[in-house]
């Protein structure tokens, strides 16, 4: 697999980058051996220095590093600015908390007389990174943050459309003061991961991307014995009770459904809506989608985005006629989009049967499946029947009703009365298809350490 910058708008090629080496990936990952040596004696307060530093910088830099994004991936400056941000809250975050967060937990014992029992938080060493395009700054902050925070090192292996954001964020690192050594990025090619994986230095392996790709990445830490987190694809349920606030919660329906122009694992992507208020929901949504401005994602007045790459464009066409094929009902929404750049039309998907496959795939880009309820109880059905489970989210004019709903969706995830969001301050994960592990606050902090029992007892006490 080649590594290089495509402009999805004009589908010029700006940049390309050769692939690692065998050589210099066993290099690389030597390196990171050697400095976790020095990197897991390091001070919290030290690796905090560096993560607020980072923080500081990509805030400094925002539109900067925003250009990156728009460049290698399509994505509007507003939301490439805000990913900058959310890119550096994180950072921040692990700054101020990560010392609390790994400190010891004294255990309480039967009988004190005996001993003390305490559980200790320690980095297990070198780490693999597998990530995608679709937030090139965010997925890499999610990981790193708390892995180089707890004293871990890391190896980064990005997707093959943002080589020059992975570069990027290298550089950040280390102009924020990180030992050489501590996080580098690898142009590695897909057929290298299972060589690193399995490489004896590497202690474990972070993925966030398909489930065709977990499932290899899996296998591969499976026969290493190697530990492993896997953040999949995603088919969120947007649930709209009888009693939901139609006008707001449509605006969050197209918000939630076309935001990185639908390229979001969290992203609205199922719309299930109570039969007293389809029609209703259906008038609207359609006349919210049809306002979406598609344009160069440098321009401000651009609101949907191109999709990565012109390969992406092409694939979800073809799953979209598939899903006609086995019997669903499309609706393209909105002005013609332009005929330059990797573009979909908006697409609203109806009368998915039962029967049809296509009501358990995952359409990564603007087109919404909408699906009617008869009741709550038909809504929560729908919700569960996925084969994902990462995010969700309920609207109604009862916030107290929505939590008891929400507790019946089986998800990684749900929120009441807003689409599935990212933040510094909230774990992030699934269950079923879409993974396993969780990141972000103590969760992600704690899936790459060692939870040793130390336990000093008596030297009289019983067996």
């Amino acid at each position: 697999m080649g590594y290089a910058t495509t402009n999805p708008y004009t589908g010029e090629v700006v940049k390309t980058f050769p692939d690692a080496t065998d050589a210099e990936i066993v290099q690389a990952i030597e390196d990171a051996n050697k400095a976790f040596s020095s990197w897991k004696e390091t001070s919290f307060a030290s690796r905090a220095k560096v993560m607020q530093k980072a923080a500081d910088l990509l805030r400094n830099d925002l539109a900067g590093y925003a250009k990156l994004l728009t460049l290698e991936m399509g994505k509007i400056t507003s939301e490439a600015k805000a990913e900058v941000e959310l890119s550096a809250a994180i950072l921040e975050y692990y700054a101020n908390n990560a010392e609390a967060l790994l400190a010891s937990q004294k255990l309480p014992v039967a009988d004190p007389a005996e001993g003390e029992a305490v559980v200790v938080h320690e980095p297990l060493g070198v780490l693999l990174a597998v990530e995608p395009w679709n937030f090139p700054y965010y997925q890499v902050a999610r990981i790193i943050a708390p892995q180089l925070s707890a004293g871990n090192t890391m190896l980064l292996k990005h997707a093959g459309i943002v080589p020059q954001s992975a570069a990027a964020f290298e550089k950040l690192m280390l102009d924020a003061g990180l030992p050489k050594g501590v996080f580098q990025n690898l142009y590695a090619a897909h057929s290298q991961t299972e060589m690193i994986i399995s490489h004896p230095l590497v202690r474990g392996v972070a993925l966030t991307g398909s489930e065709g790709a977990g499932a290899i990445v899996a296998a591969a830490a499976g026969k290493a014995l190697k530990k492993s987190t896997l953040e999949l694809g995603g088919a969120d349920a947007f649930v709209v009770l009888a009693d939901a606030d139609m006008e707001k919660t449509v605006n969050w329906a197209v918000f939630g459904r076309h935001w990185n122009g639908g390229q979001v694992c969290v992203s609205s992507k199922r719309m299930i809506i109570a039969d007293e208020v389809y029609d209703d929901f259906v008038e609207q949504y359609t006349a919210g989608v049809a306002k979406l401005q598609a344009g160069d994602p440098f321009d401000p007045a651009t609101t949907l985005a191109p999709l990565s790459s012109q390969s992406a464009a092409d694939e979800l066409k073809v799953k979209i006629k598939e899903a006609i094929k086995l019997g669903a009902t499309a609706t393209e929404v909105g002005p013609k989009v332009p005929s330059q750049g990797a573009f979909v039309q908006p697409t609203i998907l109806t009368n998915i049967s039962e029967e049809n496959p296509a009501r358990n795939w995952e359409f990564f880009g603007p087109v919404s499946m909408l699906f009617r309820a008869k009741d709550e109880a038909d809504a929560i059905r729908i919700a569960n029947d996925s084969p994902f489970g990462l995010g969700g989210s309920v609207f109604t004019s009862n916030p107290k009703h929505g939590l008891e709903v929400a507790k019946q969706i089986s998800t990684g995830m749900v929120f009441v009365n807003h689409p599935t969001m990212v933040k510094a301050d909230l774990p992030f994960g699934g269950v079923r298809h879409s993974g396993y592990g969780r990141e972000l606050i103590g969760l992600g902090i704690k899936e790459f350490v060692n939870h040793k029992l130390i336990d000093v007892v008596d030297i009289d006490a019983p067996f």
